[in-house]
């Protein structure tokens, strides 16, 4: 069956949201969620977004910030106009229903302080600022006459026009995406003027994760197999503190902590990070996780801590009730114990290469949000800069769009080919491959890598991506094959990301490259 809409939007994340919104204002919009649309990792972000909102900052101040913790790679373009538009971005959130914490007095915005940032310009909501935000635009996007949100759709690949027509002698355009209902296992067509790739990062190629379950770099794999080029894969930054237990899962403990004077403490109650880096506990997030690697390996112990048992019960119980409820589950009162963390993979700075509206190689598909490289976040990205890129190249792209005389394909894409073959222990080893993908970039494509384990990574996951291909012509589809596929592909071009970089930069440490390039470049595939 074929579906036809104005424009596509695939992911429900800020990013997808807010450029539905802008663009329901003028046109119908098709939003699709491959699970529920409760799920994202825009819900997780738990610290806040970044805007200069007093008078004692300046945008000079947080461009500046931005282009030192991204270690060189940052394009400054991109990084002025995304911050000089910051303040208009939260107007739109307040706008949409979101309401951020207020001061002592009530009468301003509360603002907090992050790793990497000089100023105070950190809105939030207690610590559940991702939450709080995704639950407005949620909100206003099912209550918009000019808006489709369809749930458990998951986009498998793009629709090409030389695909549907191979003699159209025309550029060769993004038509729309073929898209599994993963409730009936029916194979559904989407057509639009354009195609806007929202999927968000790739955190689950990595055994450890901040990230929800469904950050698998679908949308990057997508637009990699349509031909569009994908850039500095090899930048996943790991945050640097994830709540470290045995049945703890993917819990991060908000850097907003360190802002508000948690400090990070080794095994004997020692700070250390002032050895590492002049802003110590504050330190850019490469930094810090570097700093905890080798703390670890150093005194062989399995994590470190962050302390902020100095602040009182009632200021932890109101500032951060989230992590406070949370680390209580596994028996830590944080207001009289340290929390014991360790790095996670948490935010992906490469992506698909796109300009400054948001577009990628291919004419008629588009990316924003994590999924995209923007050059804003470089080699590492500033904390609480990523929601308010979200909302930076949703505006751009829709603005962009708004003024764009497009049409709707009169092509007729071919209906998707169906295998029935369902075998449940081959199922089974999906299962397994899925486990080896990740465990395999855990321990060769870590926070520290060599030359030698990024080239034994690229050769397993070579005959692994066979193996895959196999499963996913010959087996009907599902989310799990899907994702496997999606992941295994992110894995393959991390790692060649990894490999064209011979040097050391933001947070990809080689130690057989240690240096860092005077000539810093982009890692293009």
């Amino acid at each position: 069956m074929t579906y036809k809409s104005d424009y596509l939007v695939i992911g429900t994340g800020l990013a997808g949201l807010s450029f539905a919104l802008k663009m329901a204002e003028h046109s119908k919009v098709t939003i699709l969620s491959k699970t529920q649309s409760t799920f994202s990792n825009t819900r997780w972000a738990q610290g806040g977004i970044a805007a200069v909102w007093d008078e004692s900052d300046n945008f000079e101040n947080h461009i500046q910030d931005t282009l030192k913790a991204g270690a060189g790679l940052c394009r400054e373009n991109v990084v002025r106009m995304v911050v000089e538009q910051a303040p208009d971005r939260i107007d739109d959130l307040i706008h949409w229903g979101v309401q951020f914490d207020l001061s002592g007095d009530s009468k301003s915005i509360d603002l907090t302080k992050e790793g990497g940032h000089s100023q105070r310009r950190i809105l939030h909501v207690k610590d559940y600022t991702g939450l709080a935000i995704h639950e407005a635009l949620l909100k206003a996007v099912k209550n918009h006459p000019n808006i489709e949100l369809l749930e458990n759709h998951f986009a498998i690949d793009l629709i090409l026009s030389r695909k549907v027509d191979p003699y159209i002698t025309s550029e060769n355009r993004c038509l729309g995406a073929y898209v599994l209902h993963t409730s009936t296992g029916e194979v559904k067509t989407f057509l639009a003027k354009a195609t806007i790739l929202a999927t968000g990062g790739a955190g689950k190629i990595y055994l450890y994760t901040s990230n929800w379950d469904g950050a698998t770099g679908d949308g990057i794999a997508m637009a990699h197999r349509a031909g569009a080029r994908v850039a500095n894969l090899e930048m996943m930054q790991f945050h640097p503190t994830c709540l470290y237990h045995p049945t703890a899962r993917n819990f991060l403990i908000t850097e907003a902590i360190r802002g508000e004077g948690g400090e990070l403490i080794n095994h004997n109650k020692e700070p250390f990070m002032k050895k590492y880096h002049e802003m110590g506990s504050l330190a850019p997030r490469d930094i810090v996780a570097l700093a905890i690697d080798k703390e670890m390996k150093l005194s062989g112990k399995e994590c470190v801590y962050i302390d902020i048992t100095h602040k009182s019960e009632a200021f932890i119980k109101e500032r951060f009730p989230v992590v406070y409820a949370k680390c209580l589950e596994f028996g830590i009162d944080i207001t009289k114990q340290p929390i014991p963390v360790v790095p996670a993979a948490h935010y992906l700075c490469g992506g698909i290469h796109i300009d400054n509206k948001g577009q990628t190689d291919i004419p008629g598909l588009f990316a924003i949000g994590e999924s995209a490289c923007s050059g804003l976040h470089g080699a590492n990205r500033l904390a609480s800069n990523s929601l308010l890129e979200c909302l930076a190249y949703a505006h751009e792209a829709s603005e962009y769009l708004k003024n764009q005389n497009l049409n709707l394909t009169e092509l007729t894409p071919k209906a998707w080919h169906y295998s029935q073959n369902e075998d449940e222990d081959e199922l089974a080893v999906i299962s397994h491959l899925w486990d080896e993908v990740r465990r395999l970039m855990w321990n060769y494509v870590g926070i520290v890598r060599s030359k030698k384990r990024l080239e034994r990574a690229d050769h397993r996951l070579t005959n692994l991506m066979a193996e895959i291909k196999e499963y996913y012509w010959n087996f009907k589809l599902n989310s799990d094959i899907l994702e496997l596929r999606n992941i295994a592909l992110m894995a393959q071009l991390t790692v060649k990301c990894a490999l064209k970089r011979k040097e050391s930069r933001g947070v990809h440490y080689n130690i057989d490259y240690p240096k860092t390039s005077t000539k810093p470049k982009d890692t293009l595939i």
